[in-house]
């Protein structure tokens, strides 16, 4: 690959990644301080915020639809087709969420358009990210696919760094009341922009060659595939299964660490929504760094083995995060988040989605990465902020059931990916490829 092209692929990856994940952003981030007071109106603020985190949650267990409807589409029409879908939904969805009256002004009506321009963000993000991975995947080196499969997943903190900065200047340089009456809606609306940025750079390419070899393929035996989830559950059941729950301790932990701490830090912890916003967009740009470096990494010394380095370093912070934070210090609550987000989520995400798209043959490659991934996003990934308030609510304010959660999450990726053994699909057919030249 010339390095024009490979520029090109990887900052359409990137780019596309990073608008999706800023607009899924934008709920977290002001989910307990926005949503819960001026849309999910309850005379209990507990049960206002379980209900604001509940709309972070449908978006989570609708984006398993969006993956099959999509992955269908990407499988059968084309991955860049799609992706041009998925981001304009996105963008649709998240203005139309920052033009949306209170529930002061139309009543229940506001609650209940929130969560379907939710459910219309979750659609999108569902088929959104197996295509953003396999623009980068199937165009990468053999040699250089964990770097290239990283590049998405650097989508996710450059994602919430946008959208967590864009609300930290809004509250620097607003008055408290202007924000919260007006000033939270401007991010919301000005996506409308950054999808239009994102939707002409994606424009730009061409089909991936490994969906182009399969069309060659389908043409040359005059067969269409009609339905390819159905070939995925009659081909790849155990790999559907192994990585929903490798997704596990690669999505709750995150959300714990960038959503659920937020509104802990402010209501427990004595600290600021500015302060927690800060240290985790700082934070952030760290785990930017880290992504593409464990990707390249993983190259060298495989990817089941930088996952399970990630999930048992996880496993063993669970309880010692909690310890940290609780100690009421803000400079210490600054580094509980860069251990977890720094140091231990990294070596997980960066090769999560090359291990994943490796899993499956190409074609049902979409459907089956977008599947696995989804499913274990649904079951713990936006629940996992819900679960932690529930958790502390219902024991007298103690952490340890919510450290007992993150060790759950590793425990159960950490089964799945030892698990995995034998040939991938994608190794199969990098070998059947070369008995074919070497036989010609």
């Amino acid at each position: 690959m010339d390095k024009k092209l490979r520029r090109k692929v990887l900052s359409a990856s990137l780019i596309g990644s990073s608008i999706e994940w800023f607009d899924f952003f934008l709920y977290a981030a002001v989910a307990s301080i926005i949503f819960n007071t001026q849309f999910f109106v309850t005379d209990d603020q507990f049960l206002s915020t379980i209900l604001a985190y509940f709309g972070l949650a449908l978006s989570f267990f609708i984006r398993p639809l969006g993956g099959v409807i999509f992955a269908h589409i990407g499988d059968r029409v084309g991955r860049k087709k799609t992706l041009i879908i998925t981001l304009s939904m996105m963008g649709l969805a998240t203005a139309g969420i920052g033009l949306l009256p209170t529930y002061a002004s139309i009543g229940v009506a506001a609650p209940l358009l929130l969560l379907l321009f939710r459910l219309i963000q979750g659609l999108g993000i569902g088929g959104e990210w197996g295509g953003a991975l396999l623009l980068a995947t199937e165009y990468a080196p053999k040699k250089q696919r964990g770097l290239f499969g990283s590049f998405p997943q650097m989508g996710i903190p450059i994602g919430l760094v946008l959208a967590y900065g864009f609300f930290f200047f809004l509250t620097w340089v607003m008055p408290e009341e202007a924000f919260l009456s007006w000033g939270w809606r401007i991010p919301f609306i000005f996506s409308l922009l950054l999808v239009f940025v994102g939707l002409i750079i994606r424009k730009g390419l061409d089909e991936t060659p490994a969906f182009q070899e399969m069309q060659k393929e389908a043409a040359a035996k005059n067969e269409v595939r009609q339905l390819p989830i159905v070939e995925i559950f009659k081909k790849h059941p155990k790999e559907v299964l192994i990585t929903s729950g490798a997704k596990f301790v690669e999505t709750g932990p995150f959300y714990i660490f960038t959503t659920f701490i937020v509104g802990y830090g402010v209501s427990s912890l004595d600290v600021t929504f500015e302060f927690m916003m800060l240290s985790i967009m700082a934070v952030s740009v760290g785990t930017t760094i880290m992504i593409p470096i464990m990707g390249s990494l993983s190259d060298k010394i495989g990817r089941r083995k930088m996952f399970l380095i990630g999930a048992f370093a996880m496993l063993l912070y669970g309880f010692p995060y909690f310890y940290i934070v609780n100690t009421h210090e803000p400079l210490l609550v600054i580094l509980a988040t860069l251990i977890g987000l720094v140091v231990i989520w990294p070596p997980i995400t960066a090769i999560l989605g090359t291990m994943f798209s490796e899993s499956f043959s190409k074609e049902v490659r979409y459907t089956g990465v977008t599947l696995g991934y989804q499913i274990g996003a649904a079951v713990a990934g936006g629940s996992a902020p819900m679960i932690a308030e529930f958790l502390m609510n219902q024991f007298d304010g103690s952490s340890i059931p919510v450290s007992l959660y993150i060790v759950a999450t590793a425990v159960i990726s950490i089964l799945a990916v030892l698990s995995i053994k034998g040939e991938s699909a994608q190794d199969r057919e990098d070998r059947l490829k070369n008995e074919n030249i070497i036989g010609e």
